[in-house]
């Protein structure tokens, strides 16, 4: 579970050069790093809480092998990220602990005000198995971005979530599976289905790229 810059590029160019690529590079996100750039004033984001550099230099060293975990085991980032992911999973627990009738089968996801990323799931079970690797992952970018106070509102979580009616392109595997991919301006979405032993969508993913 990759960070959302570098999913971007598994998912959406579905090349595997560009992916370790953007692997190498760290975040595909323009932002100022950590300690260049002018002072955070009113109307200027604060540099990232995690320096791209940090991150592109622990992933270089990872990228060869192809082995990404190596950024979540790294002092330098791990230190970073787990007091962070560990607050959102507490503040997500509590927020999701009452629910009746309902259960939660994915999240939408903002970097500030920008509406970036969703993922969805089929069950609830299948949501809960990947969330704590999402969390993680989805906090390493949170990190190597520039800090905004703006915040979305529920209405453009719901925008971010209507169906895209662009270019649409599907791979298949008969009997296996069906991978339906619908590009339009900066937004694609992808949504990957089972064919067997009966038809069922497990996981639907939209992007607002970055690249």
């Amino acid at each position: 579970m990759v960070h959302p810059s570098v999913r971007e590029k598994a998912v959406a160019d579905q090349e595997q050069s560009k992916v370790w690529a953007a692997v190498r590079n760290g975040t595909t996100s323009v932002g100022v790093g950590a300690g260049s750039g002018p002072p955070a004033s009113a109307s200027l984001p604060a540099p990232p809480m995690l320096a791209p550099q940090a991150v592109d230099r622990i992933v270089a060293s990872e990228a060869p092998t192809q082995s990404y975990k190596g950024i979540y085991q790294s002092s330098r980032v791990e230190n970073s990220v787990e007091p962070f992911a560990e607050e959102l999973r507490r503040r997500f627990a509590r927020a999701t602990a009452n629910l009746k009738g309902e259960s939660v089968v994915g999240v939408v996801v903002a970097y500030g005000g920008e509406l970036a990323w969703s993922d969805a799931f089929a069950s609830a079970t299948l949501f809960e198995r990947y969330w704590p690797k999402l969390l993680r992952s989805y906090v390493v970018e949170a990190l190597a971005r520039p800090q905004t106070k703006e915040r979305p509102s529920i209405d453009d979580a719901r925008e971010f979530l209507q169906p895209l009616a662009g270019r649409e392109n599907i791979e298949s595997e008969p009997g296996i599976y069906s991978l339906r991919q619908v590009t339009e301006n900066h937004y694609v979405e992808v949504e990957l289905e089972a064919l067997r032993p009966s038809k069922m969508v497990l996981h639907t993913l939209k992007i607002h790229r970055t690249s």
